[in-house]
């Protein structure tokens, strides 16, 4: 039976009335209302009562979901309707097919966002995602997001693969069966082929699944993230299926599971640059390996980077030297390594010796892999491991390899699967299958890099598709990024709200209910613990050069700035040595020479040197590592921590600003470095404002310009943080005649001085460092000396002294609970001074900070999060109404009287937005939030026109459902190999060796399983027996089960990935509703009662 559009849609447009939705499908006897953000499962009969008063807008083949556009407090929701597609073959009785367009039809009358909107419907417009359909009478359903030996093992769908898993969420908290009515989609690459082997015919089939867990485009979404996860991360699975056997293997790819980056683009080549130190990289690398042995068992890397340190591929080398460090410095120096240089291998002779060559080194570890077999039920053989390839980009590279190893292993699957007698077999499979793989490359090249891949065949399409990305780079691949952000996220993530909920919770909560996430926020008190750590800024302008390295002071030292500063103090309240500093932020200005050349491409060697210097001063006292480092031509960034906080970092992210020429050049600018440390954002600013005596409005302006531009992913701007640092040479100086400025700083009298300081004129007329704190300046203007000498400027310029060279910061107020604020600890101030490194015409400026940091406590989370979601009560917020058995009759006793008293008594509760006849005798109602529902449910009972009428709650199991939408956003991959292994044991076959032949037949892939589904909630009750009066402390819901507390061991430690749900041995019931917002405009209508 060939696929038709089944599904369609009508819609009820009459305001001031709900904007309302009927979808409904051929083969269903139900239908699904969308109406004030609820959704209600309609029966036929309810059904045919309410389509007089709707009309067609839409057919479909089939429904994505239900997309949550969050944008700040307001939610948009559209409904995601597949309106075209084609097949790309099929597997018994399933036929997969491709997304070729699709229609999202706003759920509200409004279409604000429509440009977003726009960008997710052309990426899943572009040919990338992919569906099954079941053609036959077996509910057994082809899941694209398992490889056939998972599919064996009754595994659920993986998470990793399910691209459109936020967009069951609003249907799961309404208890709608989403297995009835929605389509998993994946995003990749699937091409089926038919090949006759003599009289049968057998399936070649290609699938390649993009990971979501770090989706996004190759210049935006590079090496890994804190939880271990790779950009560009590919599952490829090569099978074959003859009647009703198997035989599959499966590959992977990634991006490098470093902290990388290659910013900008350079003509020719782009720039490979390390974002985070050695030492900073190691905790998500671990986890990364991790995952992968837990996931796939036995791992070989096949790494393809360049490894010359000389030319262009210098950063390649750069990059694959610091992974083999890595790999052999951690827990999994065992895995294998394949280190081949495609490119110079392919240079030095051609690529058909270098996959010889390349043959010779990965043929030996075939049998460690080994592939997958089986026929119906019986499974023969198992994958054991995988293969990880990697290039730059895992791309072109990566696509060669991995099509030859493909081919290599077709041949033990023809042999597995005794289709190897007649060479004609073979030879048509390696046909088939080479296509296949150049068809894939292409189709994984468009969806990271925007155009197909580089083949090496043609020097004009690959030219032309190398320029092609270069644009795509330039002007595409921002909407894009956006776009996949909101399908995955349901939005970017750019409110006050979410970006406190993202640092305090773990990832698989971010997608639960606006006043759920409002309420942990406003009750993290309860699961988080301040800590005190001290940060050390220092700000320094070097005038171009590295003067570590000056003989004139050989007595001098770095560390007389910044470890020994404090001593020089008239009175020394800071023992560093006893309490070292946990974070040192040093910004330095004018680190190369402000000279043309510079200003167009700044050298980095400057940088690198005072790095390493650094890391050698500060290790005095206490080990510190190079968290991360930027610069912005003359300006420069480091951040140094202590080693044992580096598991607790999290979400570094880089940033920089031009001021120069209108913010054109970056002789002037900032760079700016944020963080996440433990539950608190922190974020630290290096700055150089526009110089000369009389330029205030300049320095306004480019403090202005800094705070408007600078911006870190998921919408982060620089004031969103708990904590801003500022340091730099702002340049500010002091309006009195520079001979009176010498004479007050020759007599100590600062004070005087500073009544004329222009930075703090200018703070306090608010227009620059608002609601900033700066220490008390007691030491002399740092600006301008003599080199070498304690004498201010001599030169003909004769420059007035000043205080240019600052330390500010500020705390955050946090106002997601609009009752009530937070201030964090403003800081307490320990030191601030300067130190006398004459080497530069600045001398350089120190504060010492301790400021308090919340540890947050994922056991007490998890404990607060299911007592708070038991308070909020059932997210549909609706209660049942119904007679008592005794006043239950066969004519309804609810007429619309009744209904109107009912509705009377309830307002005095809360809003009502939603009522409908379940039954004669049965009302559904909803409130606007699930607290009002509880408090009608405590309240068990109400009179209407006489009538004694129960109260429950629809959903009195929400906290389970609660549970499976979690589910749906954890980690739920089952292993290919290793712990967990079938439930059925391997047949008795001996093993087959390479290139051997088979001692039996064997057969594709067991039915896949289909995974359990909630069993929707039953419309109708009978009525219930009068129970005996409420007490008033009966509890805040009749009818609610007790709360078991979360198991334990479902919590993580702080660093590690957002906890699982608790398992459970039966399937979660249907899943509660957020709350319904208030209606605007009239009250809702008496419900239309459904006529026999």
């Amino acid at each position: 039976m060939a696929m038709s559009k089944g599904f369609k849609v009508l819609e009820k447009s009459a305001p001031p009335n709900p904007y309302s939705i009927i979808l409904q499908h051929r083969n269903k006897d139900t239908a699904l209302l969308f109406e004030s953000q609820a959704v209600v499962s309609l029966s036929s009969q309810e059904t045919e009562t309410l389509r007089k008063q709707y009309h067609k807008i839409a057919d479909a083949y089939g429904c994505l979901g239900v997309l949550q556009l969050n944008s700040g407090e307001s939610c948009m929701l559209y409904l995601v309707l597949v309106t075209g597609c084609c097949s790309v073959g099929k597997i018994a009785d399933v036929e997969v097919f491709k997304i070729t367009q699709t229609q999202f039809l706003p759920l509200f009358y409004q279409t604000q966002g429509e440009d977003k909107v726009s960008e997710v419907r052309k990426l899943i417009n572009s040919g990338t995602f992919y569906f099954s359909w079941n053609s036959g009478k077996t509910t057994n359903l082809f899941d694209l997001t398992l490889c056939s030996q998972r599919k064996s093992k009754g595994a659920s769908p993986d998470n990793r693969f399910f691209w459109n898993r936020t967009l069951f969420i609003h249907l799961i908290r309404y208890g709608i069966d989403c297995d009835e009515w929605l389509t998993r989609a994946i995003c990749g690459s699937v091409e089926i082929r038919t090949i006759y082997v003599g009289h049968r015919q057998a399936r070649a089939v290609l699938v390649s699944r993009l990971s979501c867990e770090r989706a996004g485009t190759r210049f935006n979404v590079r090496g890994c993230n804190d939880d271990g996860n790779v950009a560009n991360f590919v599952e490829t699975e090569q099978a074959i299926y003859i009647d009703d056997s198997v035989a599959s293997y499966v590959q992977t790819r990634g991006s490098v599971p470093l902290f990388w980056e290659q910013p900008g683009i350079q003509v020719g080549s782009h720039k490979v640059k390390m974002s985070r130190g050695y030492d900073a990289s190691t905790s998500a690398c671990d986890r990364h390996f991790s995952q992968l042995k837990r996931n796939y068992g036995s791992l070989i890397v096949v790494n393809l980077l360049g490894s010359s340190l000389i030319g262009g591929s210098e950063g390649e080398a750069t990059l694959s030297n610091a992974f083999q460090k890595h790999l052999n410095d951690s827990a999994h120096c065992d895995v294998i390594q394949i280190i081949f240089d495609y490119h110079q291998e392919v240079r030095a002779s051609s690529i058909e010796s270098a996959l010889s060559k390349f043959r010779k080194i990965i043929e030996k570890h075939y049998d460690e892999i080994s592939i997958f077999s089986a026929k119906s039920s019986d499974i023969y053989n198992i994958q054991k491991g995988v293969i990880r390839t990697n290039c730059l980009d895992c791309l072109d590279r990566t696509n060669s390899i991995q099509t030859f190893i493909g081919l290599e292993m077709l041949a033990i699957q023809l042999m597995l699967l005794q289709c190897i007698d007649k060479k004609q077999n073979v030879t048509r499979f390696e046909e088939v299958f080479k296509q296949m793989w150049v068809n894939n490359g292409n189709e994984i090249s468009k969806i990271y890099a925007g155009t197909g891949a580089i083949q090496g065949g043609s020097k004009l399409i690959d030219g032309a598709r190398s320029a092609a990305r270069t644009i795509q780079n330039n002007l595409l691949d921002n909407s894009k990024q956006e776009a996949i952000d909101i399908l995955l996220l349901g939005s970017t993530l750019n409110s006050e709200l979410a970006d406190r909920s993202r640092i305090l919770l773990p990832s698989n909560l971010l997608h639960t209910s606006t006043p759920v996430l409002r309420e942990m926020c406003r009750r993290s008190n309860e699961f988080t613990q301040p800590t005190p750590i001290r940060i050390t800024i220092g700000t320094y302008n070097v005038n171009g050069g590295k003067h570590f390295r000056s003989l004139a002071y050989k007595d001098v030292s770095l560390a007389d700035w910044l470890l020994d500063s404090p001593n020089s103090s008239l009175v020394n309240t800071v023992n560093l040595k006893e309490h070292p500093s946990d974070i040192f932020a040093i910004g330095f200005e004018e680190i190369v020479d402000l000279n043309a050349s510079n200003i167009m491409a700044a050298s980095s060697d400057n940088a690198k040197a005072w790095s390493e210097e650094l890391e050698k001063v500060l290790c005095r006292d206490a080990p510190y590592t190079l968290l991360s480092s930027h610069q912005l031509v003359g300006v420069c960034l480091f951040i140094f921590v202590r080693k044992d906080l580096i598991p607790h970092i999290r979400d570094v992210a880089l940033d920089s600003v031009k001021t120069g020429l209108g913010g054109t050049t970056g002789n002037k600018g900032a760079v700016g470095i944020r963080m996440v440390l433990y539950g608190t954002s922190l974020c630290f600013v290096c700055a150089h404002f526009a110089a000369g005596q009389s330029q205030v409005t300049e320095r306004n302006a480019d403090y202005t310009e800094i705070t408007r531009k600078i911006a870190f992913p998921m919408g982060r701007s620089l004031y969103s943080h708990d904590y801003v640092f500022w340091c730099g040479d702002f340049n500010y100086r002091v309006d009195l005649e520079k001979d009176e400025v010498r004479s007050l700083a020759a007599q100590n009298n600062i004070s005087r001085i500073l009544e004329n300081d222009q930075l703090i004129k200018q703070k306090d007329l608010g227009l620059v460092f608002k609601n900033c704190f700066e220490g008390d300046i007691t030491f002399p203007p740092t600006y301008k000396y003599d080199l070498f000498s304690d004498d201010y400027d001599t030169s003909e310029k004769c420059r007035a002294p000043a205080w240019t060279d600052r330390v500010l910061w500020r705390s955050r107020k946090h106002t997601i609970d609009p009752e009530t604020t937070s201030d964090l600890a403003a800081g307490k101030l320990l030191h601030y001074g300067r130190a006398e490194l004459k080497q530069s015409d600045h001398r350089p400026v120190i504060a010492i900070l301790e400021i308090e940091v919340l540890q947050v406590s994922y056991t007490k989370c998890m404990e607060v999060f299911y007592e708070v979601v038991k308070d909020l009560g059932p997210p549909d917020a609706s209660i049942i109404v119904q007679p008592y058995e005794e006043y239950a009759s066969e004519e309804s006793v609810i007429d619309d009287n009744v209904v109107a008293a009912v509705l009377q008594e309830l307002s005095t509760i809360g809003e009502v937005t939603l009522v409908r006849f379940i039954d004669d005798n049965s009302l559904s109602i909803t409130f606007r939030e699930g607290q009002n529902a509880l408090a009608a449910a405590q309240k068990g009972q109400i009179s209407a026109c006489s009538i004694p009428l129960h109260i429950s709650l629809k959903t009195p199991n929400w906290i389970d459902i609660v549970r499976s939408e979690i589910s749906l956003c954890s980690n739920n991959t089952v292993p290919l190999s290793g712990e967990a292994q079938p439930e059925r044991p391997l047949r008795s076959a001996p093993p087959t060796p390479r290139r051997q032949q088979p001692s039996r037949p064997p057969a594709p892939s067991p039915t896949p399983l289909v995974p359990s589904r909630a069993p929707a909630i039953s419309p109708a009750r009978p009525p219930p027996p009068r129970p005996a009066p409420l007490p008033p402390d009966a509890g805040k819901a009749a009818g609610q089960p007790p709360i078991a507390s979360p198991p334990v061991d479902s919590v993580p430690p702080p660093t590690c990935a957002p906890p699982p749900p608790p398992e459970s041995s039966t399937p979660p019931p249907a899943g509660p509703p957020p709350p319904v917002p208030a209606r605007q405009g009239a009250p809702p209508p008496l419900p239309a009662r459904p006529r026999p």
